[in-house]
């Protein structure tokens, strides 16, 4: 049971990539990746939550093998899409884990589509409001490089989130890039997407049991955990020593171990 099974489900977008593992009469995870990852965020973690759920993680459309429709990306159009994908895979509710930009959909799922959502996992997960994108527009692109004859664009894209990852783990900034030349052209619509989500006029809809996960050496989203309980005072902080952006693949056992803690005191 615990084999994962990659499939397509031919949705208003095209055709959407995913992943699952897990006995699927049992209750759903449903796994949202960091912009511009893919289902692989959470190849390791899959097996270990499919020992109690069916566990679902999904290519965001427009990234990894997910198409896009030519729709404009959105954190509200990329909601829409997973919950048709829950839809043609039969699934009425499921708990929900958002890493990074994934978190920042599942915010839009939990509040836009409350009664599809049970437990709610946010992990490394921005709090989007005026401030914050204030900040972001005055920054530079945070991955986007330009292509160059010589190839010297993919070291400035290895280099470029060097410092966010762990220097003895080469092979999670490998598939960081992997994933992100699979979208070149379109690299930087995941930042340019959350961005410009006005989390601040959905968050007090959050309703569901709610989880924060915060890697304690993410510089980006590790700040933002204490905000989030301003504006959802029924969740809970739990740290990951050690984690930085890459969570979900580099401490696989961790991520997993605090997700399924959380889902199995739920009612």
């Amino acid at each position: 049971m615990n084999k994962i099974r990659r499939a397509f489900a031919d949705l208003s977008v095209g055709q959407v990539h995913y992943a699952s593992c897990g006995d699927p009469r049992a209750e759903t995870v449903l796994l949202l990746h960091q912009s511009p990852r893919s289902w692989a965020e959470y190849r390791q973690v899959l097996p270990l939550l499919g020992r109690r759920f069916r566990a679902v993680a999904m290519d965001t459309a427009g990234f990894g093998d997910s198409e896009d429709g030519g729709v404009p990306a959105s954190i509200e159009q990329w909601a829409r899409i997973a919950i048709e994908l829950l839809d043609a895979l039969g699934i009425s509710r499921a708990h929900v884990v958002g890493h990074h930009t994934g978190g920042v959909i599942a915010i839009e799922l939990a509040s836009a589509f409350a009664k599809r959502v049970h437990g709610l996992v946010l992990s490394s997960t921005p709090y989007t409001d005026e401030a914050f994108r204030r900040a972001r527009a005055e920054r530079p692109p945070i991955d986007e490089v330009e292509m160059s004859n010589d190839g010297s664009h993919l070291a400035a894209l290895w280099g470029k989130r060097q410092g966010f990852y762990p220097r003895d783990r080469p092979e999670l900034l490998e598939a960081f890039v992997l994933d992100a030349l699979k979208v070149s052209s379109r690299m930087e619509e995941g930042h340019r997407a959350v961005a410009s989500y006005r989390m601040e006029d959905r968050v007090a809809k959050v309703r569901q049991p709610t989880l924060i996960l915060r890697a304690t050496d993410d510089p980006f989203a590790a700040p933002h955990a204490a905000e989030f309980l301003a504006h959802v005072p029924h969740a809970r902080i739990v740290d990951i020593a050690g984690g930085m952006v890459p969570l979900p693949d580099q401490m696989p056992a961790a991520f997993a171990t605090a997700v399924l803690d959380f889902l199995d005191a739920l009612p």
